[in-house]
């Protein structure tokens, strides 16, 4: 009887067994399955938040204040997925947990705790909808809405009845706008709102963005606001682009809002700024490096939200921070008394608009491909059509994955080509964190000065004298920071009114081993005479595939192998569709002469028409790239670009957020990389190994076996390896005296070696220059003077830290300047 029992609960748990679904096919934590289309010129993840034991999910589309085709989704632990029928989507980004009514506001919706879904009308609260605020004075039975061109509503939690507080600028002007425009209005400067936060008896509320035409091509105008509102009147902070505002209580409000802090973060040209409001002192703000450019913009468009979240478990708070590519720790004792324990976590590429912590994982809510691109345009994608339709999706992504990815170099300034008064000091920049850092300081003025660095040790505004150093007219120095000096922040002042430049670089090690992650084994070496490729596009019209023109090189030769495409999923499938094909040929031909390859290093002539050099890789690149074979350039992110070129993979912000001047190399291989493009989430590569298709997981290979493409995330790319390379601004090259070298690119990169020859009959003493970031302020950093028939070499400190270099010679000659980097 026992036997019989057993063996019945044995087959019963067998039978369980067999029952269970398959989970879901993944590649590096996106799902394809959960990718989020709309029929907008964008899709982007507007809000992520776990609720009633499910994940809620909005996106948004450009600039929809009265709704558009985006979706609220309920996804559940099992990654199942509903798109909720009370969708009415729009432009939404705001979230908050009200514990009161025990009800998650996202977007428009209102959802109890058993994912019943209220939904307030548009024809009743219309606006972008940007952030969500406690009351003031009634928090218990009313929330406030923000929306970005500064409507301001009052809502019941229970009836969801909006009364008006301030007009959006929509309704208001009631005027046509671009998708992409940045609507003005009256009440405040700035434009493009971003930030909704209350506390300390006022509603706070930021923009990052300018309306007009220069904001659209110069990032370095006045933009942006951050503001507050006590009830009754609106008071202008300060006159930066901010977006992030929150504090220690997050999306369910400060806990105790009379005191706890209110922070915000938000940049300029210069670097970006964090500030905290306390409720005696009022705001304070600081200073951090920025590890990318692409964030940049006067237009506010190319943030999509940086956001400060609590990832940590009940009851211990743990606050991840996203700025301008990186990382942060962010201390949840962050106070106007207390600054100390931020820290740099890694960089990334992927565009994040929300996360949050699911199931112990972040879930991370991107924004990846927009079929607009915006102003997003340039002469190395050619004509380059973007994907056929808007769509984006999550990244399901480790605790410890802040702290996995790119090296958290990065730079800023406190004072940029920029008068100073005698004795001002600087806004505190962060200094702890980083094992190299340095600063340059340029004195542009005609007057000798001292120059004064002090440190704050503890973040508890105890400042200590650093060192002190007399600073020449026009005299640029490098100064470098011993590892060994502690302090939380540091700034800076001067004895003498001047025009000052004071930029700091700040260096982590880069540990990556300069080979290739095994997961990128099948896809072909450059030297490889067979290589099965092809050309993407992300199709329209609601089909959700990605279409690809298959073609073989073999030792030269190349041979169209038909049309194919991958579906959600990630069966890759020969059609019969020669209207497609041809769109493809057409469209999505790799430009030639995208970029030129000469005997010294890779030359790129941008769009204003200014000239800068790239290393180059391996040599069989060259012949490659001259052949049109590898595409150089696309839009993986909405609103930046992937440069594959020579070798290395480069993060290329827009032009409007100056372009190459602010290029930042992400990894080097020997990849024969014919194609890539960005789907449902993911990085789609093309230019496999013909006779090695199935070697890893990432590989998605054509049911007929002729066709075959590699599958991962963007942030897979740093495993490719460490940035290496070699070149230089002249080889051979006839050079006149005291004329500059093109600008050579040597940021990111380390054990950097130069070696300096000539051919002229009597020594040359060479000039080395250095522009820190890419603003176009060169600073004299060492001569170097070569005897006659010598060649003589430098070996670059690790202090040294800079994006660009170029040389100068005093004498006319013919000269070379090759650098490595290993």
């Amino acid at each position: 009887m026992k036997r019989s029992v057993l063996t019945g609960l044995s087959l019963l748990t067998a039978l369980t067994l067999v029952a269970q679904p398959k989970p879901p096919k993944s590649f590096s934590g996106v799902y394809p399955h959960l990718a989020m289309y709309n029929n907008e010129g964008e899709c982007g993840t507007g809000a992520v938040v776990p609720w009633a034991g499910r994940l809620w999910v909005v996106t948004y589309g450009p600039h929809l204040p009265n709704g558009s085709s985006d979706k609220l989704y309920e996804i559940r632990p099992d990654l199942s997925r509903t798109i909720r029928t009370e969708s009415i989507g729009g432009t939404p980004a705001n979230r908050m947990i009200h514990p009161e009514s025990n009800q998650l506001f996202i977007g428009p919706y209102a959802i109890d705790a058993r994912a019943n879904v209220r939904t307030i009308p548009y024809s009743a609260m219309p606006g972008r909808h940007t952030g969500n605020a406690r009351h003031l004075t009634d928090p218990e039975h009313r929330i406030y809405y923000g929306t970005m061109e500064e409507g301001f509503y009052d809502v019941d939690v229970a009836t969801l009845t909006p009364r008006l507080l301030y007009e959006d600028g929509n309704t208001k002007h009631k005027k046509g706008v671009d998708e992409t425009g940045n609507q003005p209005t009256a009440l405040l400067p700035g434009a493009h709102g971003k930030g909704l936060y209350s506390g300390q008896g006022v509603m706070v509320y930021s923009n990052n963005g300018e309306p007009g035409d220069k904001a659209l091509k110069q990032f370095d105008v006045p933009a942006g606001v951050l503001a507050e509102w006590d009830g009754k009147r609106w008071q202008v902070v300060r006159r930066n682009q901010f977006v992030e505002v929150t504090g220690p209580g997050g999306i369910t409000g400060n806990a105790r809002p009379e005191t706890d802090p209110i922070w915000a973060t938000g940049w300029d040209h210069k670097s970006v700024l964090l500030g905290v409001r306390d409720k005696t002192a009022g705001w304070q703000f600081f200073r951090l490096p920025k590890a990318s450019h692409s964030y940049d913009g006067a237009h506010g468009w190319n943030t999509e939200w940086p956001r400060i979240r609590d990832i940590g478990t009940t009851g211990k708070a743990d606050y991840l921070m996203t700025m301008h590519g990186l990382f942060w720790h962010f201390p949840g004792t962050f106070t106007a008394r207390n600054t100390a324990g931020i820290r740099p976590g890694s960089a990334y590429l992927k565009v994040i608009g929300d996360f949050a912590r699911w199931n112990d994982r972040i879930v991370f809510g991107c924004d990846d491909s927009a079929q607009k691109e915006f102003l997003n345009k340039r002469l190395a994608k050619g004509n380059l059509e973007g994907p056929g339709q808007s769509n984006s999706n999550l990244w399901f992504t480790p605790l410890t994955l802040p702290d996995q990815l790119g090296p958290n170099t990065a730079e800023g300034a406190v004072w940029l080509n920029e008068s100073v008064k005698a004795g001002e000091t600087s806004e505190p920049f962060l200094f702890a964190g980083w094992k190299n850092r340095s600063a340059w300081v340029k004195n542009h003025g005609n007057e000798p000065l001292t120059i004064t660095f002090e440190v704050d040790k503890t973040g508890t505004g105890n400042w200590v004298p650093l060192k002190s150093m007399p600073v020449a007219p026009q005299q640029a120095l490098q100064i470098p920071f011993d590892q060994a000096t502690q302090g939380e922040w540091i700034r800076t002042r001067v004895n003498k009114p001047s025009v000052m430049t004071i930029q700091f670089y700040l260096a982590g090690n880069d540990n990556r081993r300069p080979d290739t992650d095994p997961m990128f084994n099948g896809l072909a070496r450059v030297t490889d005479q067979h290589a099965l490729g092809g050309t993407l596009y992300g199709l329209g019209n609601d089909r959700k595939a990605l279409g690809m023109n298959v073609r073989r090189f073999d030792n030269g030769q190349v041979t169209d192998a038909g049309y194919y495409e991958l579906d959600g999923e990630m069966r890759l499938t020969r059609k019969n569709d020669p209207q497609t094909a041809a769109f493809i040929a057409e469209k999505f031909a790799i430009p030639k002469q995208a970029v030129t390859v000469d005997e010294a290093s890779v030359l790129i002539v941008d769009d204003k028409g200014r000239r800068w050099r790239l290393p180059k890789g391996h040599d069989a690149f060259t012949d490659l790239t001259r052949q049109a074979a590898l595409r150089i350039c696309r839009e993986v992110a909405t609103e930046r670009d992937l440069l594959n070129c020579h070798g290395t993979f480069y993060e290329l912000p827009a032009e409007n957020a100056d372009g190459y001047a602010k290029i930042r190399p992400v990894a080097s291989h020997t990849l024969r990389i014919h194609d890539y493009a960005s789907y449902r989430g993911l990085l789609i590569m093309t230019g496999l190994e013909p006779e090695n298709l199935a070697t890893n997981e990432h590989i998605i290979v054509s049911d007929d076996k002729k066709a075959a493409v590699w599958a991962g995330v963007i942030d897979d790319l740093w495993k490719l390896g460490k940035p290496t390379g070699k070149g230089g601004p002249w080889k051979h090259t006839a050079v006149s005296a005291n004329e500059p070298s093109d600008p050579y690119l040597i940021g990111f990169y380390d054990q950097r070696n130069l070696a300096l020859s000539h051919n002229a009959s009597e020594p040359v003493t060479f000039t080395l220059e250095a522009d820190p970031v890419g603003t176009g302020v060169w600073m004299p950093y060492k001569t170097i003077t070569v005897a006659r028939g010598q060649t003589s070499t430098f070996t670059f400190p690790a202090d040294f830290q800079a994006r660009w270099i170029r040389l100068t010679s005093d004498k006319s000659c013919q000269a070379t300047a090759d650098l490595v980097y290993r």
